[in-house]
Order: structure tokens, then sequence, then C-alpha cells
């Protein structure tokens, strides 16, 4: 159970109702702070809509933050949007084999984005040639994207744990599916 409570657009001032545009949980429990959740929002919505890193390799960056982090809310929400962004069955199959160390069969830079989401995740940053390869492949902007994303999803997966937030009823299939180890 969360430990604040979960508002609705009725609870906010009219000028803060936007903020529940999309009513999940994460953001009905943000909104007890609405400034926060605005500049929350902000630099989400950046990566989603705005960043011009590859949709695919973006989802596996946040799913890999979301295994690593053993956060259900973060992975089961992005197993699904990782779907409508061309992360297939297999490439969640591979990440969780990629991260136990086992051969995959996926591609180098797709290896390369989770490896570096690891290294950020585990140490706090990304090794040296995990991010010369990477600059190397992406370019300065797309790397400076993924870096951002990675480290923005190691600080939601920190809110999600600190607030206690539940995964909504509607998710719960992903984990059943791809279920989290213990």
């Amino acid at each position: 159970m969360a430990r604040v409570p979960y508002l609705e657009k009725t609870d906010l001032a009219e000028a803060d109702q936007d903020l529940l545009n999309r009513p999940i949980w994460l953001f009905k429990a943000l909104v007890n702070s609405p400034k926060a959740a605005r500049a929350f929002s902000g630099l989400g919505g950046y990566i989603r809509y705005g960043s011009k890193l590859d949709p695919r390799l973006r989802e596996l960056a946040i799913l890999q933050v979301g295994w690593l982090a053993r956060a259900p809310y973060e992975w089961s929400h992005h197993v699904k949007l990782g779907f409508d962004f061309g992360v297939t069955e297999a490439d969640i199959r591979a990440l969780i084999d990629d991260t136990d160390g086992k051969s995959t069969t996926l591609d180098p830079l797709a290896r390369m984005v989770l490896q570096g989401a690891r290294e950020m995740t585990a140490d706090g940053a990304m090794a040296e040639a995990t991010f010369r390869s990477l600059q190397e492949s992406l370019g300065n902007e797309q790397v400076v994207d993924l870096t951002l994303t990675i480290a923005f999803y190691n600080a939601v997966v920190r809110v999600l744990g600190t607030l206690q937030i539940d995964v909504e009823p509607d998710y719960m299939p992903y984990l059943e599916k791809f279920p989290l180890p213990a």
C-alpha cells in the first residue's frame, strides 16, 4: 500500500488537473506535490517523446534498470510499453539471460545499451570502454539521452520503492508472464 494517498483530478487545483491526464498510480501519488510532479513529468516526457534515441533501445535500458532494481511497478509498466515500442518477448528473455551472463541473440548495440544500464545502476557510472562504444554507435546527442534515461529511471525506481507504489491490476499480467526474481 502506498505511503501517500492516490489523488484524483478532483483533489487538485484546476491548473494541476492535467497532471493526471494519464491517471497511473505513480502520478496519482506524485501529485501530492504538484510542482514536483510537473518537473518529474517534464524529463519523463522528453525521454519518451523528445529524444532521438531509438525507442526500442530506450525501453531495453529502462527494463534493465527495472530488472536490476527488482521494481515490479517499473518492470510491469515498461514490459507493456516496451511492446508498444518494438521490444519483443524474445528481447525480454534475452535481457534476462544477458543480465545473467548467458549468451543471447541480441544485436551488439542492444547488448552494449544493457551493459551501460547495468554499469550505471550498479556502479553509478558507465565504464570508459562502454561509454566510448556507445558514443561511437549513437553519437553525442543520443549517448547523452541514453545516459539521462538510465539515470532518470534509476531515480524513478527509488521513488517507486520509497513511496511503495502498487502495481495496477491491468499491469499484473506482465509480472506474471515475466516475473522478477525473488
